[in-house]
C-alpha cells in the first residue's frame, strides 16, 4: 500500500471523521451543560487518559477507506532517473569486502552465514570462543551493551551500605569497576599484576588469589570504602567477577575449580582479640594470634538437594547459609510435606575447619589473661596452619546463636566467630618469600665481608656492654645447626641450647628479651610461672563437645623457633624433668585420657638462672653453684658464666656506656650522635639482621666435608680427662655433637655451603670457653694455659693485648695506691712488660694495637721515644 503523505495544511477534524475510540453514550453522560462552559474537551481528555487509546473499534474499517488527497506519493521524494551503471560481480564482491573491513575497524559485529548456526552461547563457534579468550588474556574487552554509569557511587541516597551494594544499579557499577581494576591495573614496572596472579593461580590449580587492600584503595577508593562495611556482599561480588575473568582467560577452568575466591590482604588496621566489640560485628577485620587448637577438616553443605520420600522428586538446589539450616516445606510435585532426605550425590560440599586463635604471648597486657576466639576456615584455607603457628588473619567478625550461652547467662547472648578470608602463617618461609631482590642482594653482599661474624655479634643486644662470649653463643643459637635423620630412624637435633648463669644485675633477662624480639619465632616464659604441662602439653575436656582435646604448651608453640625460659632455677625438679625429652629428642610424648601421641618441639632452649645463694662463688665448681642435675646440664651445648667482678677501669667504662645510652635514647633526643658509639660502624640494623638470620636458616644448609676428626677426638679425650679430674662438669658424647652443631651454625653465619676448618676451630673455642668458665678459679688459670692455642683462635689481638695491658695497669695502680703516689693521675707502663706478655701468646707486632680504637678510647698513649705506655686515669676514679 503506498505511503500517505500529509498535505501542507490538514483539514480541521469534523464530527464525522473516524475516531480511534468511540464516544461515550449520551445516556450515560449528558454533555449539554458542559458545552456552554467550554469543558467538553477537558472531559474527553480525562476519559481518554484514564481508559487509554482503543485501536480496535467498531468502525475500524474506516481507516482503510479511499482518501485520494492522501493516497499519493510526494513528487519531491521520487527518483525517476534510470541512470545507474550496471555493477559487475567482481566489483560487488570488492565493495562488500571493503565494507566488512570498515565494520571490523569500527568494531561493528557482523554475522555471516556460518555464524547463523551458533546463536546460542552454548553452541558458539569454537573459533569465536577461542578468539574471545585470547582477547581476555591480552586485557582487551569486546563491545558489550553499556549500562549507565553511576558516577556518585558513594552517594547511597539514605540506604545502608549493605542494602545499597545489592541493588541492581550499584551492583552493576561495582562489577564493572572491579572488573576494570583486575584487567587494567599495572605496577610501577608496567606489569599487569592481577593478570599474572590469575595465570599463576591457574598454573598451580588453585582457587584463590590475593588483592592488596592499599592497592585497591588507591585505584578504586569507593570499593575500598564499601568493602569493610559490607564484606559479605562485596566479597560475593568480587568472587563472581573473578570467576568470570578466569573463565574468559581459561574457558575450561571450571573443571578444575568451580569457585574462585578473592583474598583481601594488608588491611591497614590490626585489631587485638580483646578489643573486638559490637562495633566490629559484620565488619572486615584483621588480627594476629597464635593457633592453640584445630579441628579436623570436615565437609560442609554448600549447595544442597533433597529427595522426596513419597514421589522421589529431587528438590533444589538450595544455598546453605552459615547461621541456619535450609529445609523445604513441601514437595512441588506431590504437594506432600515430606519426609525429605539429602541427595548425597548431587549435593555440593566444601571444606570446613575451626581453629582457636589466642593472643600472642608478647602482645598480652601485663596482668591480663590471654583471650581466645574461634575462627572458621573454608575452602582452600583449611589445613593451612597447625597448633603453635603465629598467624595473621583477615576475616569477617560475625555472630552466631549459641543456646548454651543463654542457659548459662540467663539472657540472650550471641557467640562471635571470625570467618577467615585471608590467612598468613608467620614463619621463616613466609618471611623469606616476602624478601625483595634488593634485600637478598644486600644479604649476600654482607656475607662477603670478612668481619661479618664480628658485625653480627656487635648487633646482638647492642645496648648491653661487653659479654662478647654470651653474644656469640646467642648468635650461634639463632642460626642453629642442621638436624639429621638417617633412614627416618635416628633423629639428631640441630638446635643449640644455651644456659646463662651468673650474678644478678648482669643483664641475663635482657639477653632473653632481645632474642624474643629478633628471633623469627619465640615464646618467653619464666620458671616460677611455668608448670610441666604448661611447658609441654595438656589434655582438657572440651566444654562444648565434652571430648578430650590436646592443647599445646610453650615448647610446642615454639616449634621451629626459640623457647626462652627465665628463672630456670626456680622451677620444680618434677617440672624441669618434663623438658628432658624436648631438649634432646625434640618431641613430647603424651599418654593421658586415652590420647597417645607425640608432639614436635623442634626448638632451641635458651635459659637463664641464678646461682645458689644469689651470687656465683668462683672457689666452687659449676655444679656446686647451681641447683641443676647432670642430665639437664649435659643437654645444654653452651654454658655461659657471668661474673660481676670489681674492676675500676672496666666499671668506669660500663657506667659511662649506660649513661650515654640513656641520654642517646631519651624520647626527647631527636638527633642521635652515632659517632659516640665505638662499635656503631660494625652494627647491622635490627630489621636487616632479622632478615639475615631468616635467610640463612631457610636457604643455607652447610655440609660436613673435610672435618678435622683428629682434632675433635683429641679435644674430646682431653676434656673427658679434665672433667674426671676436676669433677666440675660432666663431658658426654653430646658435646661432640655440640661441636658439629656449632660448626654448622658458624658456617651459616657466613652463608657457606660447606663447613671449613675455621668453623670447627670456632666451635672448639666455644666449647673450651664453656668448659673452662665452669671450673674453680685456681683450676681455670691452669686450664687456660693448657688450651691457650684453641682459646685464642680468631680473637682480635687488640682485645687480647688490651686485656693484658689492663692487668698491667691494675698492678701498677695497686702499687701506686700503697706508695701514695696517686696525685699524678698518670700510670706509666714499660713497653717491655707488654712485649714479654704478648710473646707468650705468639703476638710479636704491637703497632696495630697502638693505632686501634680500643687503645685510644681507653685513655692510653704510646710514647715511642721513651718506649713507655702512658695511661691517664679519669678524675672520677681518684675521688676516694
Amino acid at each position: 500500500m503506498p505511503r500517505r503523505t500529509p498535505p501542507p495544511e490538514s483539514p480541521a477534524p469534523t464530527p464525522q471523521s473516524n475516531m480511534s475510540s468511540p464516544a461515550p453514550p449520551q445516556d450515560d453522560l449528558d454533555m449539554e451543560p458542559f458545552q456552554d462552559e467550554g469543558l467538553l474537551g477537558d472531559m474527553e481528555q480525562e476519559i481518554e487518559e484514564e481508559d487509554g487509546e482503543e485501536l480496535f473499534g467498531d468502525n475500524m474499517e474506516n481507516d482503510y477507506r479511499p482518501m485520494p488527497h492522501l493516497d499519493r506519493y510526494d513528487e519531491n521524494l521520487l527518483d525517476n532517473e534510470d541512470d545507474f551503471d550496471p555493477m559487475s560481480v567482481q566489483d560487488r564482491l570488492a565493495a562488500e569486502a571493503e565494507l566488512r573491513q570498515r565494520d571490523r575497524e569500527l568494531g561493528i559485529l557482523r554475522r555471516d552465514d556460518r555464524e547463523l548456526f551458533y546463536d546460542r552461547e552454548d553452541d558458539e563457534d569454537p573459533r569465536n570462543k577461542r578468539r574471545r579468550a585470547e582477547k581476555a588474556a591480552a586485557g582487551e574487552t569486546e563491545d558489550q551493551e553499556m549500562i549507565e554509569s553511576i558516577e556518585n557511587l558513594e552517594d547511597t541516597k539514605g540506604y545502608s551500605i549493605k542494602d545499597w551494594v545489592v541493588m541492581m544499579g550499584p551492583r552493576t557499577e561495582i562489577v564493572n569497576r572491579f572488573k576494570n581494576f583486575l584487567r587494567t591495573y599495572v605496577n610501577a614496572r608496567g606489569q599487569n599484576v592481577y593478570k599474572e596472579k590469575i595465570k599463576r593461580m591457574c598454573e598451580n590449580n588453585q582457587s584463590s588469589f590475593t588483592v592488596e587492600f592499599p592497592t585497591l584503595g588507591n585505584k578504586e577508593h569507593v570499593l575500598a570504602y564499601f568493602l569493610p562495611e559490607a564484606p559479605f556482599q562485596m566479597l560475593e561480588i568480587f568472587d563472581e567477577v573473578a570467576k568470570e575473568i578466569v573463565l574468559s582467560m581459561f574457558p575450561s577452568y571450571d573443571r578444575v575449580s568451580n569457585e574462585i575466591h578473592v583474598r583481601i590482604s594488608d588491611l591497614p588496621l590490626i585489631e587485638e582479640l580483646r578489643t573486638f566489640r559490637k562495633l566490629h560485628v559484620n565488619q572486615l577485620v584483621r588480627t594476629l594470634g597464635v593457633v592453640t587448637a584445630t579441628t579436623g577438616v570436615l565437609p560442609q553443605l554448600s549447595i544442597i538437594k533433597f529427595d522426596c520420600g513419597r514421589c522421589g522428586f529431587i528438590l533444589g538446589p538450595f544455598q546453605q547459609t552459615q547461621d541456619m539450616e535450609v529445609q523445604p516445606n513441601s514437595c512441588p510435585e506431590c504437594q506432600s510435606s515430606g519426609p525429605f532426605t539429602i541427595n548425597m550425590e548431587q549435593t555440593v560440599y566444601r571444606n570446613y575447619q575451626k581453629i582457636t586463635l589466642q593472643e600472642s604471648p608478647g602482645r598480652i597486657p601485663a596482668g591480663r589473661v590471654p583471650r581466645s576466639k574461634d575462627c572458621i576456615l573454608l575452602a582452600d584455607l583449611c589445613d593451612r596452619c597447625k597448633p603453635g603457628d603465629e598467624v595473621d588473619i583477615t576475616g569477617i567478625y560475625t555472630n552466631s546463636y549459641d543456646g548454651s550461652l543463654n542457659v548459662d547467662n540467663g539472657f540472650p547472648v550471641f557467640a562471635t566467630v571470625i570467618f577467615a578470608n585471608h590467612l598468613v602463617v608467620k614463619d621463616c618461609k613466609q618471611i623469606v618469600q616476602s624478601l625483595t631482590d634488593d634485600d637478598i642482594s644486600a644479604i649476600i653482599k654482607m656475607s662477603k665481608d670478612h668481619r661479618i661474624s664480628e658485625r653480627i655479634i656487635a648487633s646482638i643486644a647492642p645496648s648491653i656492654f661487653g659479654h662478647d662470649y654470651i653474644k656469640r653463643a646467642l648468635a650461634l643459637s639463632l642460626f642453629g645447626g642442621e638436624s639429621k635423620n638417617p633412614g627416618q630412624k635416628h633423629k639428631i637435633r640441630g638446635d643449640i641450647n644455651v644456659l646463662i648463669c651468673g650474678d644478678p644485675g648482669t643483664a641475663k633477662s635482657q639477653f632473653l628479651k632481645f632474642v624474643e624480639k629478633i628471633a623469627p619465632r619465640a615464646v618467653f616464659t619464666t620458671g616460677q610461672g611455668a608448670s610441666a604441662v604448661g611447658l609441654t602439653a595438656y589434655v582438657r575436656r572440651n566444654p562444648a563437645t565434652r571430648e578430650w582435646t590436646l592443647e599445646a604448651g610453650a615448647l610446642v608453640l615454639a616449634d621451629q623457633g626459640v623457647c626462652l625460659i627465665d628463672e630456670f632455677d626456680k622451677m620444680n625438679d618434677q617440672d624441669r624433668t618434663s623438658i628432658h625429652e624436648a631438649m634432646e629428642q625434640q618431641s613430647i610424648s603424651i599418654s593421658k585420657a586415652g590420647i597417645v601421641t607425640s608432639l614436635q618441639a623442634r626448638c632451641s632452649v635458651i635459659a637463664a638462672s641464678n646461682p645458689i645463694g644469689g651470687r656465683y662463688d668462683a672457689s666452687m665448681t659449676f655444679t656446686e653453684n647451681v641447683n641443676l642435675s647432670d642430665p639437664i646440664l649435659s643437654r645444654f651445648d653452651i654454658l655461659c658464666v657471668v661474673r660481676d667482678e670489681v674492676d675500676p677501669i672496666q666499671d668506669q667504662h660500663l657506667a659511662r656506656f649506660v649513661v650515654n645510652s640513656h641520654i642517646r635514647h631519651h624520647p626527647s633526643k631527636k638527633d642521635v650522635e652515632e659517632a659516640e658509639d665505638i662499635e656503631n660502624d660494625l652494627q647491622i640494623p635490627q630489621e636487616m639482621l632479622k632478615k639475615y638470620i631468616v635467610y640463612a636458616r631457610e636457604n643455607i644448609h652447610p655440609k660436613l666435608q673435610n672435618l678435622d676428626q683428629d682434632k675433635v677426638a683429641n679435644i674430646y679425650s682431653q676434656l673427658r680427662q679434665e672433667s674426671l679430674a676436676t669433677g666440675s662438669l660432666p663431658i658426654t658424647v653430646r658435646h661432640v655433637e655440640s661441636i658439629i652443631r656449632m660448626s654448622e651454625a658458624n658456617a651459616k653465619m657466613h652463608l657457606r655451603e660447606y663447613v671449613q676448618e675455621d668453623d670447627v676451630n670456632m666451635a672448639v673455642r666455644m666449647m673450651l670457653e664453656s668448659f673452662v668458665e665452669t671450673q674453680k678459679y685456681s683450676v681455670m688459670k691452669s686450664m687456660r694455659k693448657v688450651f691457650q692455642k684453641y682459646l685464642s683462635f680468631k680473637k682480635d689481638h687488640s682485645e687480647l693485648l688490651y686485656y693484658i695491658l689492663r692487668q698491667l695497669s691494675q698492678d701498677q695502680l695497686t702499687f701506686q695506691k700503697h706508695t701514695n703516689e696517686m696525685e699524678a693521675l698518670i700510670i706509666e707502663i714499660d713497653e717491655k712488660d707488654l712485649i714479654d706478655r704478648a710473646k707468650q701468646i705468639d703476638i710479636h707486632d704491637l703497632k696495630p694495637f697502638y693505632q686501634s680504637k680500643i687503645f685510644e678510647n681507653n685513655h692510653y698513649v704510646y710514647d715511642a721515644k721513651r718506649k713507655i705506655i702512658i695511661h691517664t686515669i679519669p678524675e672520677t676514679l681518684t675521688d676516694d
